[in-house]
């Protein structure tokens, strides 16, 4: 008797899995809609209770370098192949991501516009048509 192969979820080596689809059951992107009101709304909370308006009132700066570190955790884990840690990084990076938006006065609609305006764009050429900024405070450019 042969051997049959048993089916897994594991992608076939050197393969990434494919995305999962979305379902009347799983949570959506609207989540992050929501999760910026939460943090819009906690802009004059007490700091001592609410940990948005703690990294709120701490500044832009703090604010930037929060989602920063954040960023590099979450590249940490997914060079490493920590798909777990990598979701709940990538959870972090969205959270502190949301908490600079708001720093910043950034409405979720107007970052879904700009996605939505690239839509069908070749991101090289979309890349191509950007002029390069000057990085503050000197006289060098952004690298492509």
């Amino acid at each position: 008797m042969a051997k049959t192969a048993k089916k897994t979820d594991k992608p076939a080596k050197g393969k990434p899995a494919a995305p999962p689809r979305p379902t009347m059951d799983l949570p959506t992107a609207a989540v992050l809609d929501s999760l910026w009101s939460v943090v819009l709304s906690r802009r004059e909370a007490d700091p001592a209770s609410s940990h948005s308006a703690r990294l709120l009132s701490r500044g832009r700066a703090k604010v930037a370098q929060k989602f920063g570190e954040e960023a590099v955790e979450c590249l940490i884990e997914a060079v490493a192949g920590n798909r777990a840690q990598l979701v709940a990084e990538s959870a972090d990076v969205l959270y502190h991501l949301l908490v600079m938006w708001v720093d910043a006065g950034i409405a979720p609609h107007e970052v879904w516009a700009e996605l939505e305006r690239r839509q069908g764009v070749s991101g090289i050429a979309e890349k191509a048509s950007r002029s390069m900024p000057l990085v503050s405070g000197s006289r060098t450019r952004k690298i492509p």
